[in-house]
């Protein structure tokens, strides 16, 4: 078992490097955390270069739902998460986050609980596990509370996941930093 975190820019690399990183095992879980967007044609075309790059025996799960993925017992094929930053997007939705009142009044302890959660999942899943998340602390503040909220979250989710990993990679214009080799 392995656990590493790929972390980036956006079009950095970061994804395919993680799934250069698992293009040795046939069976490869690929938990594809961004859905599809029915209205909008260059999400949908972004989705299809990744789901083209895939090797045809790996199997994908469009979930946001990746505790029971990691917790997953009767699955060896390892797992591939792509990615965490739209991970939390849906969790931020899902309590409300973006609203500054919603925020105030509990939203902020239920987004860190969740992400608390994923960390647990995370340090005690007995899968190898590669999982791409965006870099968000290298650029311009944003210009809104809920963006610096959401920067400020996935941050924290990113250090979270990166202590409990054996590899932390960085990915910059598709050259890989090692930052922790395990």
């Amino acid at each position: 078992m392995t656990r590493t975190l790929i972390l980036g820019g956006a079009r950095s690399g970061k994804s395919t490097r993680a799934e250069q990183l698992l293009a040795g095992h046939p069976d490869v879980l690929y938990a594809a955390t961004g859905g599809t967007r029915e209205d909008d044609p260059e999400w949908a075309q972004r989705v299809a270069l990744h789901r083209g790059r895939r090797p045809a025996g790996w199997r994908t799960a469009e979930t946001c739902d990746l505790e029971p993925l990691l917790r997953d017992t009767t699955d060896p094929a390892p797992l591939l998460v792509d990615c965490l930053a739209l991970w939390l997007t849906r969790v931020m939705d899902e309590c409300g986050a973006w609203d500054d009142a919603v925020w105030a009044d509990g939203g902020e302890r239920a987004v860190q609980a969740r992400s608390a959660s994923l960390a647990a999942a995370w340090r005690d899943t007995s899968r190898t596990v590669v999982a791409v998340s965006n870099e968000v602390g290298m650029g311009v503040v944003p210009a809104t509370a809920s963006g610096r909220r959401f920067r400020d979250e996935l941050g924290r989710l990113n250090m979270a996941l990166a202590e409990l990993s054996e590899s932390v990679l960085l990915v910059v214009a598709g050259q890989v930093l090692p930052i922790r080799q395990g």
